[in-house]
């Protein structure tokens, strides 16, 4: 198996989910004791929302970046970013080390595509939902991603970093993000896409009659069959 990195701690619900999936996906393929060869790094995620706070992007780019290059030395052999906001920086990530970043944005784009949608509903943070660096790269997939209305957006920000990093849900928000998921439907939303994992904590599949696209679990089976490519059990299962 290879060995993956994991940048964390923003925040850290997200990791603990993204290390249960990864590993429960591990042990499902290959079965008996088998669990996945991860080495963690995470953020002390107040100093991450300092520079996202301060649009502080060179610096917190250099923060992961370093964080990246002790996972490589450290044994590393790919790697994941265990967020979606932070990905606005997987360039300075990715200059820095040799190995691959495992990019959500992407393993997100081909669920959907394999589904035959072309436009979706993105809910995340607000430089997620705002920001180019997301929508963008879901784009060069051939997808269109619809965000909320500008006072919807500030709801969907508000319950992720007041609530959901905290690891509270209430049902109040919960209705108010399915207010919302209601409205990107009626403006031709075919799916929507959980751009935050810690939506994933609050709005599940069952929640909706459309398409639900849970970032961290997508992120998570991608990093199986990363984690899995050269193993000899992993490729008599294909």
């Amino acid at each position: 198996m290879r060995t993956l990195g994991l940048l964390g701690g923003m925040a850290w619900p997200s990791t603990l989910a993204a290390y249960r999936a990864i590993n429960e996906g591990v042990a499902a393929r290959l079965g008996g004791t088998h669990s996945a060869p991860l080495l963690i790094w995470s953020a002390d995620f107040a100093e991450v929302v300092g520079l996202q706070t301060a649009g502080a992007w060179e610096e917190a780019g250099a923060l992961l970046a370093d964080a990246a290059r002790r996972l490589e030395v450290a044994g590393a052999e790919g790697l994941l970013l265990c967020t979606n906001t932070m990905h606005r920086v997987a360039g300075a990530i990715e200059t820095a080390v040799t190995v691959p970043l495992l990019h959500i944005a992407d393993a997100t784009a081909a669920a959907v595509r394999a589904d035959g949608l072309t436009r979706v509903g993105l809910l995340g943070t607000r430089l997620t939902m705002e920001g180019g660096f997301y929508r963008e790269r879901l784009a060069d997939h051939g997808l269109e991603a619809l965000v909320p209305a500008a006072a919807d957006r500030d709801v969907v920000d508000r319950v992720i970093y007041q609530e959901l990093v905290q690891g509270r849900t209430s049902e109040r928000s919960r209705q108010e993000y399915l207010r919302i998921i209601a409205g990107l439907l009626d403006r031709g939303a075919q799916g929507v896409i959980a751009g935050c994992t810690e939506i994933e904590l609050l709005v599940t599949a069952d929640d909706l009659a459309v398409a639900y696209y849970p970032t961290t679990r997508l992120h998570a089976e991608a990093a199986v069959a990363w984690i899995l490519e050269d193993h000899p059990v992993a490729q008599r299962d294909r």
